[in-house]
């Protein structure tokens, strides 16, 4: 799809409900985490979540404190200038400003306050109505795929393909927290292969390390990754799904650990580097002569052999051809030079300049 680049490498860093409805304990997130982002030269977008109470809960419940869901959305609510406060903070991070919506006045929201990215939660990847108003937005799309049916996963794709929005998909296990033998990791190789052309991501609840699943993911192909954040408080306790500026610290450095082993795309070879050509070239056999040979000799396997070490300008196995003429006289065991020979190699000054910088 277009704008691949628009996820490739993004670290989606989920504040959710972490504010408490405390618009200052929700800007000293947004400043710690822009903090370890801006030290760790990544490139990461920080989510708000945004809900409209009046339209979200129906009036005869929101005064239900035995339903936990409802409830902390009560709590934790923010007025629209509260939250258009977070936007601003996030944007003087320099990180990128998301946000998931979880109904139609809150979309209009995202577009009011600036929001480059909308997220999809798993919860609404089958509410059709809330993904033809972010349709309508035109802004790129990211998606979390935890608990959908294939099939649901395939009509949403195929919605946002015909509209021509840029889309990223998620591979997320929707458990917090999630265990690691919970994690289906290999859902990532299925996501590839279904929808290419998608930037595919690793959304994650694990809580036993910040290493393991980003390396395992990044080699599998996942470009873009999540996870929610939060800041130690007296006040408040951390969530076991949450990360820490210090752990997200962790994360950072193991995705930069694995792109480096990485190395090049899967779908190209890489240069390779000089001091592993130079390894291998001390490695190759070079032609030393069986017997002694006069100039005008036709070569024939019968008149050399392979050994190392091979010295500087002396052909090599991989030069060697058979029927090649001798430019002039070798003794036994001495190596064939490339001025031993008549070929492109002693004619072409390149060649030539080659095989005297290799070898011993």
């Amino acid at each position: 799809m277009i704008n691949r680049d628009l996820f490739e490498d993004l670290f989606v860093l989920e504040v959710a409900n972490n504010h408490w409805g405390d618009v200052n304990r929700g800007l000293k997130i947004i400043r710690e985490f822009g903090t370890v982002v801006r030290y760790n030269d990544v490139r990461a977008a920080i989510k708000l979540q945004f809900r409209d109470v009046e339209t979200f809960i129906h009036k005869d419940f929101r005064s239900r404190e035995d339903i936990r869901y409802i409830k902390k959305t009560i709590d934790t609510r923010l007025t629209q200038d509260e939250l258009a406060l977070l936007v601003e903070g996030i944007r003087r991070t320099n990180c990128v400003r998301m946000a998931t919506p979880f109904d139609e006045r809150s979309v209009e929201l995202c577009v009011e306050l600036g929001i480059e990215i909308i997220k999809i939660a798993s919860s609404d990847i089958t509410d059709w109505p809330l993904l033809e108003k972010i349709a309508r937005t035109r802004k790129p799309v990211m998606v979390s795929t935890g608990g959908s049916s294939l099939n649901n996963i395939d009509n949403m794709v195929i919605f946002f393909e015909n509209r021509n929005i840029p889309l990223a998909i998620n591979h997320c296990v929707s458990l917090y927290p999630s265990e690691d033998s919970e994690l289906q990791l290999n859902q990532i190789d299925f996501l590839k292969h279904r929808y290419p052309g998608h930037v595919i991501g690793l959304s994650t609840h694990e809580y036993h390390d910040w290493k393991n699943s980003i390396l395992i993911a990044y080699a599998k192909g996942a470009r873009t990754f999540e996870r929610h954040i939060d800041i130690k408080t007296d006040d408040r306790p951390i969530s076991p799904y949450c990360s820490t500026p210090e752990q997200i610290a962790v994360w950072f450095q193991a995705f930069k650990t694995a792109r480096e082993m990485c190395g090049a795309p899967g779908t190209e070879k890489h240069p390779s580097p000089q001091k592993e050509v130079d390894y291998l070239s001390s490695l190759v056999r070079g032609v030393y002569a069986r017997h002694n040979l006069s100039a005008g000799h036709v070569l024939t396997t019968d008149d050399y052999y392979l050994a190392i070490p091979l010295q500087k300008g002396q052909l090599s196995c991989r030069e060697l051809l058979n029927d090649q003429v001798l430019a002039e006289d070798v003794s036994q065991d001495a190596p064939l030079m490339v001025e031993s020979v008549e070929s492109l190699y002693n004619r072409d000054s390149a060649l030539k300049k080659q095989i005297f910088e290799r070898g011993l």
